[in-house]
């Protein structure tokens, strides 16, 4: 072991984790071409990986879990330190007393991994060296987790050197035991900067630098230490007028069109004046204010872990793009005919025939109720994030990017409009804590109900929920040239049931209204939510909407915001009480009475 690392505290850890595992032998990962394809190699012998087409789909492979473990398991998640109310209330995610969730955890691991190897990843979350950089060394016994995490961190020996001596690094421990979903845990324990995986082997549940680390410990480590770990897409805008790169941060819930936004392609008229998008992350965004007082933000990862169904060329051309080589597809149908995958909407017509995600025999016909599809509904592909078309070039920029705007959206049928600005960072604070979209009666039997999910953090805080608040207003103190933050929404309807407006690459329209009022150069109405555009600044030359129709997506009602104010105070009141901070009590009175004027 010391050929990797002298640093006692790695030596330590791995050392307990195999006295707790009992694996036959020990394996460090070197980050090197040749390990990996050794790995692979060895991945495709024991059936963990099926090698698919070279020739269409170069270096891929396809990988199937059990049918029990297909997602992340929220309600098995938990966060473990001493005090529960520095924990999560009011959150997705439970609480365990750390004492009692180790003896757990470990009986459950105790000698699973006799017969296995153990993998040691040194890891680095960020562009080693970088000041944004946290490193990681996780322990697992699945090669499918080595490679997964190979392309979504910088792996190898490099994050070990970065560490030296005696520097802190964050512990992952994954034991696939079982797969016995009765005893599937996973734990975090912010107080000791540790994770711990039993009984899955789903990429979201044992990947553990992805939410685990890059979200649920670091918002932890951000609030210690001054900075923040946002669920947030950073893209890149070039635009014609400007000097440079303008960059924004933006969080949405899930099914709001977060993947899309990171990679968006502006529409033919824009591109042909010279805009372009490029996508510096599609999922996580760490946050510091730099020297100059400006908030810079870095994409902790180094690829994508996206959803397969729904993804296709024209649904997301350059999502797509980036999985056509060295990308490794999870739960997805085999195609024998020509060895590569498929799924629901990657082409209109399914192929006659396949193996399913399961690898059982699949025709067309067989979902024919809409109840068996090939893919799992939540089938994913791990693909770096360099083979994206857009990819930015500031990627792997140590700095990270200065963000000029955070936008936060959900989905919303009624009420919000189209785009508006907060007056101020903590208007902004309190913008972001009424996330929520509205559930649909396909999915719950009601309408129009509400689903909370602040700064679309809900799953991944790994502290107490109003702290959490505070800690954004206090980095708005820290900022003296804080981004302006504004909230959309892509999804009004109409009287009959219809989307108002286009969205996809028409979003560049908001864009560039967000980044023009970023630069004082238009102005806005003052309401009584925060500052609306004026329609007539908002470019639809060429959009599949019309002016009427973009006025009504312009309109603030004040019955319905009134209403609305009185739902947010009963959410605040029965989650949050007196621990909510003053600076968002205060912006829900002011948009109580602006709606009352």
């Amino acid at each position: 072991m010391t050929e990797f690392t002298t640093n006692k505290k790695v030596l330590q850890f791995v050392e307990e984790s195999a006295a707790i595992t009992m694996p036959d032998k020990i394996v460090w990962i070197d980050g090197s071409e040749e390990q990996r394809a050794a790995l692979k190699a060895e991945a495709c012998r024991t059936g963990e990986l099926i090698k698919l087409n070279e020739e269409k789909l170069p270096d891929c492979y396809l990988h199937r879990t059990k049918p029990n473990d297909v997602a992340r398991v929220e309600d098995r998640t938990f966060i473990c330190c001493k005090n529960e109310a520095d924990a999560m209330p009011h959150s997705i995610v439970k609480w365990m007393d750390p004492q009692k969730a180790y003896d757990l955890a470990y009986g459950i691991a105790k000698g699973k991994m006799q017969g296995k190897t153990m993998y040691v990843i040194p890891y680095s979350m960020g562009v080693v060296g970088s000041p944004f950089s946290k490193i990681g060394i996780e322990v697992t016994d699945s090669i499918y987790v080595v490679l997964n995490m190979m392309i979504m961190t910088r792996v190898g020996k490099m994050c070990l050197d970065a560490l030296g001596e005696d520097g802190y690094f964050i512990k992952g421990f994954h034991c696939s035991c079982d797969i016995d979903p009765e005893n599937r845990y996973i734990m975090h324990f912010p107080e000791d900067n540790t994770i711990i995986s039993v009984n899955s082997a789903y990429g979201g549940n044992v990947l553990l630098g992805k939410k685990c680390f890059a979200l649920r410990i670091a918002t932890n480590l951000g609030k210690n230490e001054g900075w923040m770990a946002e669920h947030m897409l950073i893209l890149g805008c070039k635009r014609p007028q400007d000097k440079e790169t303008k960059y924004i941060a933006a969080a949405f819930p899930s099914a709001c069109g977060k993947t899309n936004l990171a990679m968006l392609i502006p529409p033919e008229e824009f591109r042909n004046k010279g805009y372009e998008i490029t996508c510096v992350g599609d999922d996580i965004a760490w946050i510091r204010v730099g020297e100059d007082g400006r908030m810079w933000a870095a994409n902790p990862e180094n690829g994508f872990f996206g959803v397969a169904p729904g993804t296709n060329e024209s649904s997301n051309f350059n999502a797509l793009a980036a999985t056509k080589k060295g990308t490794i597809f999870t739960n997805v149908a085999h195609n024998p005919a020509d060895n590569t995958v498929w799924w629901e909407k990657l082409t209109k017509k399914a192929p006659d025939f396949m193996y399913d995600w399961t690898g059982e025999p699949w025709t067309p016909a067989m979902n024919a109720d809409g109840k068996h599809p090939a893919a799992n509904p939540n089938s994913r592909f791990t693909a770096p994030a360099e083979n994206c078309p857009c990819i930015s070039p500031e990627f792997n920029s140590k700095e990270g990017v200065p963000l000029s705007a955070i936008m936060f959206g959900g989905r919303r049928a009624t009420t919000t409009p189209l785009v508006y600005q907060s007056r101020d960072w903590n208007h902004g604070v309190f913008v972001g804590s009424i996330m929520s979209s509205e559930t649909t009666a396909a999915a719950t039997g009601a309408v129009g109900v509400l689903r909370h999910d602040p700064m679309a953090m809900k799953p991944f805080m790994g502290y107490s929920v109003a702290d959490y608040f505070q800690h954004w207003i206090n980095m708005g103190k820290k900022a003296e040239k804080a981004p302006k933050i504004f909230n959309v929404n892509w999804f009004r309807q109409d009287e009959n049931g219809n989307f108002m407006w286009p969205g996809f690459g028409d979003n560049m329209r908001v864009i560039d209204w967000i980044l023009d009022r970023c630069d004082d150069k238009v102005e806005a109405q003052e309401t009584a939510i925060g500052y609306l555009p004026y329609a007539k600044d908002i470019n639809i030359s060429g959009a599949d909407i019309d002016a009427a129709t973009l006025e009504k997506l312009l309109v603030v009602d004040k019955a319905r915001w009134s209403a609305e104010a009185d739902e947010i105070e009963a959410y605040y009141n029965e989650n949050f009480g007196d621990k909510l901070p003053k600076e968002i009590r205060e912006n829900l009175a002011t948009l109580k009475a602006n709606c009352s004027k």
